[in-house]
């Protein structure tokens, strides 16, 4: 890096951090003069400090604030502590009319101003389909039940108290919905990454594994080869999940996330965690397991979470989400003030196991450079990659691609389209493009 660090370029948050709505909007459709006076606006402001500094010191050093001159509040002012006053604009956002109605529709996780591989709890991702409920544990039930007699010995119930004295587990994994990027199938339809692939988290879940409850009702493995998880909200949502992956240990019935019960808005006080599958088959607010031995085929894998292909034929159970990233700074929305180092960073995903590598060109894919992962790497959870840029001033078209453990290689557009064509939905896991003008401003824009 040398002596490029030592300016480093300055850079500007992405809309959804500081614009209205109706400002967000105008972004998207590409009016773009207000938010250019915006900047020139906070370039002076930036200026008389910057030019304070170059001749007479910085006041904000040579004077103590009143911050170091007062008593601060005591402990526990907040008995559950919350975020600085001053990042109050970092929050999931709905996308303005996605859908009709808030019941079912979809919140997305600000991953642009995010560090590490961790989500915040208050701002993990929301996909709901008929409204989320703060259930009372006291009153929540698990029930295990089989299609058939054969197939499982002894029927129970758990009571939340029950299952929290089981022995426990806790794992850190990503859940992606399988929708997530699904707007950009056909061309470019949103602004920022937030939008394109906020549908994304990451956290750290504490529960039972299933296959511990399952042999506690004496679950016959040979007959029984797959499960139906039905969640309690109004949607009744059902979705098939073959054995084997309840047999390898790695399913779960969660009721921690990151240090404390699951939020509501996240499944409280049950969900179900089946890692590297789509968000959807991590039922929420999990009231019953039952097992059988064929796939369920109901209405939200018959009808819904299909994949359209070219020639008409739709594919079903298409649960993995395969290997995945996406530069999250500089992102779409975001501006280079001015030119020098900046720190490229970005999250990648597999959920057939760790990510291998990870490489970033600069050039819209002529070229590749082989980031720095930060580990550890877990497996089927966020991975967090950086690699330094000096940016010139001029055009530039930033990408990532990512490498699982098992060899696949994150595919360009045309590559996916090649196979998926363009009126899918689901399981979009192209290279995300970012394009830098010589302005700064950062567009998302697509390269076949």
């Amino acid at each position: 890096m040398g002596d490029s660090y030592k300016q480093p370029g300055r850079l500007r948050p992405a809309p959804e951090n500081f614009l209205s709505e109706d400002q967000i909007k105008a972004v998207g459709a590409g009016r773009r003069d207000f938010l250019r006076k915006s900047f020139m606006a906070a370039g002076a402001a930036f200026a008389a400090p910057l030019a304070a500094r170059a001749s007479e010191g910085d006041p904000a050093i040579l004077n103590l604030p009143e911050w170091t001159t007062s008593l601060g509040q005591p402990v526990a002012t907040r008995p559950y502590g919350m975020p600085s006053k001053y990042e109050s604009q970092l929050l999931r956002r709905e996308s303005p009319g996605l859908t009709r109605v808030g019941g079912a529709s979809v919140s997305f996780c600000p991953l642009q101003g995010l560090f590490g591989i961790i989500t915040p709890s208050g701002l993990h991702f929301e996909r709901h389909h008929q409204g989320w409920h703060d259930i009372d544990p006291s009153k929540h039930r698990l029930m295990i039940n089989g299609s058939d007699p054969e197939f499982l010995k002894k029927p129970k119930v758990y009571t939340m108290d029950e299952l929290m004295r089981m022995p426990s587990v806790s794992r850190i994994h990503f859940i992606e919905c399988g929708a997530n990027t699904g707007l950009e199938w056909g061309n470019v339809a949103v602004p920022t990454v937030q939008y394109t692939h906020g549908m994304l988290s990451c956290s750290e879940f504490t529960g039972v594994p299933l296959k511990l409850l399952l042999e506690d009702c004496g679950v016959d493995y040979k007959k029984a080869r797959y499960i139906l998880a039905e969640g309690a909200d109004g949607s009744s949502m059902t979705r098939t999940i073959p054995m084997e992956m309840v047999e390898s240990g790695e399913v779960f019935v969660a009721y921690g996330m990151n240090g404390e019960m699951l939020r509501p808005e996240n499944g409280y006080p049950l969900r179900l965690v089946v890692p590297g599958v789509q968000g959807v088959s991590w039922v929420k607010w999990l009231r019953r397991i039952e097992v059988g031995d064929k796939p369920y085929a109901t209405k939200d894998e018959a009808v819904h979470y299909i994949d359209l292909l070219p020639n008409g034929l739709h594919r079903q159970y298409t649960s993995i989400q395969e290997c995945k990233s996406v530069i999250t700074t500089p992102s779409g929305g975001q501006t280079l003030l001015d030119k020098g180092f900046y720190n490229v960073s970005g999250l990648a995903w597999s959920g057939r196991g760790k990510i291998k590598q990870v490489d970033v060109s600069f050039d819209g894919g002529i070229n590749w450079q082989t980031a720095r992962i930060e580990g550890p790497v877990q497996n089927k959870a966020l991975t967090r990659f950086n690699i330094g840029w000096v940016w010139d001033g001029k055009p530039a078209i930033l990408q990532s691609r990512a490498i699982d453990e098992t060899g696949y290689v994150q595919p360009t557009y045309g590559q996916l389209r090649k196979v998926r064509g363009t009126k899918s939905i689901y399981h979009n896991n192209a290279i995300q493009s970012w394009k830098v003008v010589e302005s700064g401003e950062v567009t998302n824009v697509q390269v076949l």
